[in-house]
């Protein structure tokens, strides 16, 4: 899994595909190889030190803005010819994509994704990944990166779900959540740790002129 893509037959994109078919979301604990989640968090916590991440703003194009009150994590976007660790992990999330493409039809064209860095106390107020005026964003995709995480720390992932339901997703290092972005409202919980993670879309052609 370290240095190519995965077979697009793999039980574990199955799962996640048979997952999103059925319910729109999908969890699986030790997706990534525990090696590989920790070169990752040494890798956001590189980037930290040295101030490459930023506090991250709400909103799209000229009306984005840091707004504290509704979220507190600071980031940094993966970018072409990154860092070899960062490589390995869009090839990774790139064999998901071709297989929820071949089995969903979803027309998924790419991917993005960041770093993301909560401080303790931060958080993220319930919302959802899709804008209003920009429907790309498809299927939200978020891997965690913490070692030895606990309950009590706090900082899990709720979503809300159909009829009422509430799940949490606690961020242990390794664990994969997707979901389709514009269908599950969730929040970040405050934690009582630093709490790192890779958030990321899956994106299919907009309606928008190019």
């Amino acid at each position: 899994m370290r240095a190519m893509q995965i077979s697009l037959d793999h039980p574990l994109l199955q799962r996640i595909v048979d997952d999103l078919a059925e319910k729109g979301w999908s969890q699986q604990n030790g997706f990534l190889p525990q090696a590989l989640t920790l070169e990752l968090a040494a890798e956001c916590r590189k980037r930290a030190a040295e101030g490459e991440l930023a506090p991250a703003a709400v909103g799209r194009g000229p009306a984005q803005e840091i707004r504290e009150g509704i979220r507190g994590d600071h980031i940094q976007w993966l970018e072409e010819g990154d860092a070899p660790v960062c490589e390995t992990y869009m090839r990774l999330m790139d064999s998901l994509r071709l297989a929820m493409n071949r089995h969903l039809f979803l027309g998924l064209e790419d991917f993005e994704s960041h770093f993301a860095m909560y401080p303790p106390g931060a958080f993220y107020l319930k919302h959802l990944d899709r804008f209003r005026d920009d429907d790309r964003r498809t299927v939200s995709a978020v891997v965690y990166l913490n070692d030895a995480w606990l309950p009590e720390h706090g900082g899990q992932l709720r979503m809300y779900l159909k009829d009422g339901v509430e799940y949490d997703v606690q961020p242990t290092g390794g664990c994969l959540v997707v979901f389709l972005s514009g269908e599950v409202p969730h929040e970040v919980l405050p934690a009582t740790r630093e709490r790192l993670s890779l958030t990321g879309w899956f994106r299919r052609r907009g309606n928008e002129p190019f």
